[in-house]
């Protein structure tokens, strides 16, 4: 027979004692009772559940200070009614499930509302029940609005004045020549030398500069010398080149450009020699005697302020290529140096070369920084690197020099403009006489933004802060009352990622948790550490706690978890709680008292199944015993499993069912009582008072409560009285 049949009838008469009597009691009938109805009427027989442990207190069979607790909504609790009665007239100590989070109270300003928690806790002082606090570091129902506010990336303060060279091009001209600004050396450079060049740009049209050094009277001009691509955003560019001859004109060619062309922080070092070659290269100085330009040419230029909009550029990589030693990797054009120890290795012979360094790379509209990490043998002028998405005369094609310096380095360079599709990348050696080693190259879309991101010790900065104003302002709410707390909750994952034989923490970052879980939630200990995460939080509520009216000896902090019964990894998960708290306690100032164990059971119909549970739950006591910590089962409640492991709703239940799940909470009780020895016996409590609605986001449908829907006692609820009372 089910229970749903139980029920008529009985409804009003239960809600009519309850209102008179705490002590939760059935009337008495004066009718006959139906058979079904007289095997609940031993249920009669049973006192409120707190009056077990009195006694066993008065016997000295528990310890004096234990806390039989239940959990309900502060809300519920407040209004005074059925569920206030049942709990005062059963229980000792009131967790409430969600009023004490972070997100209760907290709201997405930072501003903060304890009325409820203030309430609440003075309703349970009155009534003479302890509270539990639950909970004041956890990743799930936090204010991640506000959270990741607190963390975003800053923004860059406005630009300041910065002086430089302002070309004022006027309209874009036919040719590249058409606009030319010349910078005059007061000695000449020297012929065979290498030199580079380097210098801040900007400019209000896209663009190209054409660098062409020669001498004052047009002669010996090194025609494709290098260029310098032109966008919104300031860049460094650098250039390396070796004059023909003795030249003593630098001349930057943007007939084509037009606009507005900003210059800054010009230098110019010959190879080896750190003297920099230009006057008043920053312009900080009034001195613009070496610029000059043709009398006929009509743009005009000017010492100026440079500097844009306060921004940085943010690098996301999009593409990377390796190489495997063997052959060359790509087509040959005429040039194929082998892979060795993971690089393209070319050997200069003294001829004209190039060669693909990757192909096919697929880029959208944009700007980009190529990245070459790049070996020399020496320094060498005159490399280039053209990158282009096709071969036809409409196709896209830059070429950009390469600067080469002795020894490992990694080549930037700016590539602006791209106009998208699939895009190769050749090295152009020429004929330097370096040997070159290409070990990777690397695209990065580049993204201007008036933000940057926050360093990680800022981020432990704030929130660390964050953490500590918000447990002082709940320990302020509560004025010292609440002396027990879920410190931290539901710290431990089911995953060892690092292989260390321990399970590592919930982590966003690390994925040690799902990706709904990353998205939806907010682990402190992604910015805090694994360690210094708890550590924080313990302090913080120690320090809080005395500063608030409470008495420091009476505090006791908890670390409290789900499935450290688990008997599918043999109580792994508690092993690592162990394990971590052991960790969190070697700086010798953090001191975790107790362990809490959900216990969210569920009783299975398969037998074989049902034996290693019962297996585990003894096993996870024992080493919650030999932990030393204060134990507490801090959430416990069941369900019913069939065979294959699906849950069986309430109403489809059984009397056989619903006796056996009496049976486990006897069994788990019981062995609590066994198992821990008194001093280490802080409590056990109840999740649920009666049986979850259809309509709960909690284990809906499943009959959880020590009552049922109607408040009427049920076979459990005498499971539970006789684990109290020890038989």
């Amino acid at each position: 027979m089910k229970l749903r049949k139980l029920n008529i009838g009985l409804g009003t008469i239960a809600l009519a004692v309850l209102a008179s009597c705490a002590e939760d009691k059935f009337s008495t009938y004066t009718t006959d009772m139906p058979q079904d109805l007289a095997d609940y009427q031993y249920l009669n027989d049973y006192e409120p559940l707190k009056n077990y442990i009195e006694q066993a207190k008065a016997a000295g069979k528990c310890n004096p200070d234990f806390k039989l607790g239940v959990a309900l909504e502060a809300t519920d609790f407040n209004k005074r009614e059925l569920s206030y009665s049942l709990a005062t007239s059963n229980f000792m100590e009131l967790t409430t499930g969600n009023a004490m989070k972070y997100a209760s109270c907290v709201k997405e300003d930072g501003s903060m509302d304890f009325s409820t928690v203030k309430e609440f806790v003075s309703n349970a002082k009155e009534a003479g029940l302890t509270v539990y606090g639950h909970t004041l570091a956890w990743h799930s129902q936090q204010n991640n609005k506000y959270l990741n506010k607190l963390i975003a990336d800053k923004e860059l303060p406005p630009a300041s004045d910065n002086p430089g060279l302002v070309i004022k091009a006027g309209a874009p001209k036919a040719n590249v020549w058409d606009a030319e600004i010349y910078y005059d050396l007061d000695a000449p450079l020297k012929a065979g030398k290498t030199y580079k060049l380097s210098l801040n740009v900007r400019a209000t049209n896209a663009g190209k500069i054409d660098f062409w050094p020669g001498k004052k009277n047009g002669t010996d001009t090194q025609y494709g010398a290098g260029s310098i691509m032109l966008t919104n955003d300031a860049a460094d560019h650098t250039l390396s080149f070796t004059p023909n001859a003795d030249i003593e004109r630098l001349r930057f060619c943007f007939g084509k450009v037009g606009g507005t062309i900003y210059f800054d922080n010009v230098v110019l070092k010959a190879q080896g020699d750190s003297k920099n070659l230009i006057v008043n290269s920053t312009f900080d100085g009034e001195d613009l005697s070496h610029w000059t330009k043709a009398s006929w040419q009509d743009f005009t230029y000017m010492r100026g302020n440079v500097a844009a909009a306060a921004s940085v550029d943010i690098e996301t990589e999009v593409y990377k290529q390796t190489y495997t030693d063997g052959p060359f990797p790509f087509y040959n054009m005429g040039c194929t140096p082998p892979v060795v120890n993971g690089s393209i290795h070319f050997v200069p012979t003294g001829a004209w070369s190039q060669f693909f360094v990757a192909t096919g790379i697929a880029l959208t509209e944009g700007n980009y920084m190529l990245h070459l990490d790049l070996t020399a043998s020496k320094a060498a002028s005159g490399v280039q690197l053209t990158i282009q998405n096709g071969w036809g005369a409409s196709a896209q094609s830059i070429t950009l020099s390469v600067p080469v310096e002795a020894g490992h380095h990694d080549v930037k360079l700016s590539v602006p403009g791209i106009v998208g599709g699939n895009y190769d990348v050749i090295l152009k050696p020429q004929t330097a006489d370096a040997t070159l080693d290409l070990k990777t190259v690397k695209v990065c879309s580049v993204k201007k933004a008036n933000t940057v991101p926050l360093t990680d010790n800022e981020k432990k900065a704030i929130l660390t802060t964050a953490m500590g104003t918000w447990i002082d302002k709940m320990m302020e709410a509560v004025d010292g009352y609440v002396t027990a707390w879920d410190v931290v909750n539901e710290p431990i994952s089911g995953k060892d990622k690092d292989g260390d034989g321990w399970y590592d923490l919930q982590s966003a970052k690390r994925g040690t948790v799902s990706p709904d879980d990353a998205k939806n939630n907010f682990y402190w200990q992604d910015y805090l550490g694994d360690i210094d995460y708890v550590r924080t939080a313990v302090a913080a509520a120690r320090r809080c706690f005395a500063a608030h009216n409470g008495d420091a000896a009476k505090l006791k902090l908890f670390i409290n978890d789900y499935n450290l019964e688990s008997d599918w990894d043999d109580n792994k998960k508690l092993k690592s709680l162990i394990h971590w708290i052991e960790e969190w306690e070697k700086d010798g100032k953090t001191r975790i008292d107790g362990i809490g164990s959900q216990m969210h059971v569920s009783f299975s119909a398969d037998p074989n199944t049902q034996k290693k549970k019962e297996e585990h739950v003894v096993k996870m006591l024992q080493l919650m015993a030999k932990s030393g910590k204060l134990v507490k089962i801090s959430e416990l409640d069941m369900g019913y499993n069939d065979a294959a492991g699906q849950p069986i709703m309430t109403e489809n239940l059984t009397e056989e069912q619903h006796k056996q799940m009496r049976d486990y909470y006897k069994f788990i009780v019981g062995q609590y009582f066994k198992i821990v020895p008194l001093a280490q016996q802080y409590g056990i409590t109840q999740w649920c008072i009666t049986d979850a609605p259809k309509s709960s986001s909690w284990r809906g449908g499943e009959p959880t409560g020590l009552w049922n829907a109607n408040f009427l006692r049920k076979h459990t609820y005498a499971g539970f009285a006789d684990g109290l009372r020890g038989e």
